[in-house]
């Protein structure tokens, strides 16, 4: 594409206005093809010309005063056709509007970077050409996810900007900003594994499952996982203790995504060789465990965890947050590293993040090595509260394989830090 990149900058851009007009009106005319519309406005030329017209608008006036003139005299031509098809019964509005977003293509060529053209072409093609797909997702969508993603931007767009630069607390030295982006982060990684295993893995087995659900949360896994082998009366070990085994190890990829994206870069490096040991061993332990050919069983994803942006979990993280930060200063300050330590093993029994969060964002006068190992710690002493969740819940030993699993986890990373 060398000759494409020496061509002058208007030749280059009215050459990939007709090839994306050409592109999307054969599209168009697949759409037709395929759900059997007539031809009427939108084929392969008339499209093309759409994304010419508007090019050449865009070319004679740069003020695109000619180009909003033509865009609205397109819109008046096609709300009359529409109106004529609504006469005929026909109610088809994708052609138009496909029309109508072709226009524009010839003025993103000729005033905005190539990658803004390319996104612009791509989404237009993608929904032109997955309808089963989009219908197929739009059927299973929940009716709260709209109001949870209104939560998210709330949480994201209005509450983050608002949020002083100012310590909670001055001893802590954890300010409120800190603290939100925190919740935020947290919040982001866990919707995401909750929508990619309720929405785009709903039945893909319980191993996969594992290891979304482990990067929602690997505790909450570990109970969903041991309440469904204790209510499978002909449950067999192999596939839920695979599944145990991988959502712990998950947590080891999640917590060490989520210190880098918050800025915390040398302790994300302290921490890469232990957490990357312990990852490999839960995915060797997670393989070996597997069922043998195509013995997993089915599973409805997560559909039994619960939703992980809600305003009340907010609060509640916020909460441990801030008591964590003033339980290790207490601790340092009193006992010094061998408290920290102690804080972080008993962390483990609760929610982690928080804990973690308040570490890297407080001012305790502490050195990289021992906040890395309080975090390994923290890390360890979780699975083994995991594994006293699939002990317990279950009541039975049909989790056992995933429970030594895991015990050989946590020995990893304290022998890591005693070393």
């Amino acid at each position: 594409m060398k000759w494409f990149a020496e061509l002058p900058p208007q030749t280059a851009a009215f050459l990939a206005t007709v090839l994306i007009g050409f592109v999307i009106g054969l599209e168009v005319h697949s759409y037709r093809r395929a759900h059997q519309l007539d031809l009427g406005f939108g084929t392969t030329r008339t499209i093309t010309l759409l994304a010419v017209a508007g090019f050449v608008l865009t070319l004679l006036d740069p003020r695109l005063i000619l180009f909003g003139i033509g865009y609205l005299g397109l819109i008046i031509l096609l709300a009359l056709y529409y109106h004529h098809l609504l006469d005929r019964n026909e109610q088809s509005l994708l052609p138009i509007l496909i029309g109508l977003l072709t226009y524009p293509v010839g003025a993103l060529a000729l005033l905005q970077n190539t990658w803004i053209l390319m996104l612009y072409t791509v989404t237009l093609l993608l929904v032109l050409g997955e309808k089963p797909g989009i219908r197929r997702l739009s059927d299973r969508v929940r009716e709260t996810e709209a109001v949870t993603l209104a939560k998210f931007l709330i949480m994201v767009g209005l509450v983050l900007p608002m949020l002083p630069n100012q310590p909670i607390l001055a001893e802590l030295g954890i300010t409120w900003h800190q603290l939100w982006l925190s919740i935020v982060a947290v919040s982001g990684i866990s919707w995401s594994g909750y929508l990619v295993q309720t929405y785009f893995l709903p039945r893909s087995g319980m191993i996969v499952t594992g290891l979304l659900g482990g990067i929602y949360s690997s505790t909450a896994a570990t109970v969903v996982l041991s309440r469904r082998a204790a209510e499978d009366a002909q449950a067999a070990s192999r596939p839920y203790s695979s599944a145990l085994v991988l959502a712990s190890g998950m947590m080891y990829a999640r917590l060490l995504a989520l210190i880098a994206i918050l800025g915390h870069d040398s302790i994300a490096k302290a921490l890469v060789a232990p957490f990357v040991a312990a990852l490999l061993a839960a995915l060797f332990a997670g393989w070996r465990l597997k069922p043998a050919g195509k013995q997993d069983i089915d599973d409805e994803g997560a559909g039994d965890v619960k939703h992980p942006l809600e305003f009340s979990t907010a609060m509640v993280f916020a909460a441990l947050f801030v008591a964590f930060a003033m339980l290790t200063r207490y601790m340092v300050a009193t006992w010094g590293t061998t408290g920290l330590h102690w804080l972080s093993f008993l962390s483990g029994f609760s929610d982690i993040d928080p804990f973690i969060l308040s570490l890297l964002d407080g001012h305790f006068a502490i050195a990289q090595k021992p906040i890395s190992d309080a975090i390994i710690i923290a890390s360890a002493s979780n699975n083994l509260l995991k594994g006293l969740y699939a002990l317990v819940i279950p009541r039975s030993s049909l989790l056992l394989p995933g429970v030594l699993a895991l015990l050989f986890m946590s020995a990893i990373s304290l022998i890591w830090v005693i070393v």
